[in-house]
């Protein structure tokens, strides 16, 4: 089956009087079509910045530092250690934190009546574990009320709520220390 051939000279009037008209049309419409090419194509290389930085381990600027909204924190270490604090300062290497405070356990006695037994039955005296704050700076060594951690040893940063224990505890603390000091 044979089908007939345009010839090029109507072909190409054809195709000079469609394009002619489309121009003349979208000439308004052209710049909305840009920007919006513009916008997405800016959207995707964003995106992809973004995943490229998360995923590869690439830190740095806005992408590697969280978001902390609280007075206090707290730092949980690979190590196990706790420290309790303000974050002053944070970049890709390392975190400054300021008023540490850590938790410690310490052996109490129970308090237990005597009965007036003799010596070989009396029960030793028993002893329970209780957790206590502690203010960074008054350990043998004197360390400032200050720690520069590097990032790589830290598993956990979480704000802490103001009528959490801790905090709580903090306050106390920092309230006689203020009345101490008068």
């Amino acid at each position: 089956m044979a089908y007939a051939m345009p010839n090029k000279d109507s072909a190409s009037a054809g195709l000079s009087g469609a394009a002619g008209g489309r121009k003349k049309s979208n000439g308004s419409g052209s710049w909305l079509k840009g920007l919006i090419t513009l916008i997405i194509v800016l959207a995707i290389i964003g995106g992809g910045i973004y995943f490229i930085a998360r995923y590869a381990g690439i830190s740095g600027g806005l992408l590697s530092r969280p978001a902390l909204k609280a007075d206090w924190q707290a730092v949980f270490l690979t190590n196990g250690q706790v420290y309790f604090g303000k974050i002053v300062k944070m970049d890709k290497d390392f975190l400054t934190i300021k008023n540490i405070y850590y938790l410690q356990v310490v052996e109490q006695p129970l308090q237990t009546s005597q009965t007036g037994q003799p010596a070989d039955q009396q029960i030793q005296p028993q002893t329970e574990q209780r957790l206590t704050l502690i203010k960074l700076g008054n350990e043998i060594h004197g360390p400032t009320d200050q720690m520069v951690i590097n990032r790589d040893q830290v598993v956990l940063l979480e704000d802490l709520k103001n009528d959490s224990r801790v905090v709580q505890s903090i306050n106390e603390y920092l309230t006689s220390a203020k009345t101490e000091k008068k």
